[in-house]
């Protein structure tokens, strides 16, 4: 019997990918094994390795968002934060959109922050 798979389309600042994932995939996994990383510069060696805890991995949902079913994401969702994806099983198709600017610590990250100004 074949494998059940969906589509996951991933939407970054530089390009849409397409990938067919497997039923019950956990979409951080997914995205880190196709080389995409949810994390932003310093987060990527400084997380939680997809326990729920960093809020790091967010991401935005862009079509067929399933219920919060971790209490980062159910509180997350009332103040319109993005989703950790280390908490979503890819069970439908779905299309998702990377945060381009993360938030460490309540600060931009350093690599963001200090860049030069463009000229005007």
């Amino acid at each position: 019997m074949a494998e059940t798979t969906h589509t996951l389309t991933v939407i970054t600042p530089e390009q849409t990918v397409t990938l067919d994932v497997a039923h019950g995939a956990n979409l951080r996994q997914v995205l880190l094994e196709a080389g995409i990383s949810p994390h932003g510069t310093l987060s990527r060696r400084a997380n939680c390795g997809g326990r729920g805890l960093c809020a790091t991995c967010g991401v935005w949902i862009e079509a067929n968002e399933p219920a919060p079913q971790h209490w980062h994401d159910r509180i997350g969702a009332a103040f319109g934060y993005p989703r950790l994806s280390c908490q979503i099983s890819v069970c439908t198709p779905l299309t998702v959109r990377l945060v381009p600017n993360k938030i460490m610590w309540g600060k931009p990250e350093r690599a963001r922050r200090y860049r030069a100004k463009p000229a005007e």
